[in-house]
């Protein structure tokens, strides 16, 4: 019964949405600016942390970016513009999604083309086993290999 408490328990955090960390006094006074900052600082990533968004994560670092996308948001910079300022000044691993660029092109196309060519090895390989006939039963035996193997097998059960 205990262990089942602890699973429900578990199950019920893990459930929870995760708490954002944007403290009271980083918050923008405009809605629509800090709705803006919000959305951005869910795209950025957390170079302490690395699998968080600025937006989630505590550490000092994360709140500087949170504090500087805010800065260029009330200097009136548009989304892009925000996070090329970001991508300029930290690069392309700020980016929690990167970009589809030639940079970074084998990093998106590496898991459909090895997908691809083994899908077509796959069919390659049973299209091969199909024309040599590999799926074909073996024909049956010969009177002298029956008689053989019936030999073989008496010997075996003798010496068992």
């Amino acid at each position: 019964m205990r262990r089942m408490m602890v699973a429900f328990i578990a199950l019920m955090l893990l459930a929870l949405p995760a708490a954002h960390a944007v403290q009271p006094d980083e918050i923008m006074s405009d809605p629509v600016k800090e709705s803006r900052a919000r959305d951005l600082s869910r795209e950025l990533r957390c170079m302490v942390c690395q699998n968080q968004s600025i937006d989630d994560s505590d550490a000092p670092l994360a709140r500087d970016l949170r504090l500087l996308v805010r800065e260029r948001i009330a200097a009136g910079d548009s989304n892009s513009q925000v996070l090329d300022f970001l991508v300029a000044r930290y690069g392309e691993f700020v980016l929690l999604k990167p970009r589809f660029e030639r940079q970074n092109m084998l990093l998106w196309l590496l898991a459909p083309l090895l997908l691809i060519g083994g899908s077509l090895a796959l069919w390659l390989q049973i299209r091969r086993r199909a024309r040599n006939g590999a799926d074909l039963p073996a024909p049956p035996l010969t009177p002298d290999e029956e008689a053989r193997l019936a030999a073989l097998m008496a010997d075996e059960a003798k010496s068992s």
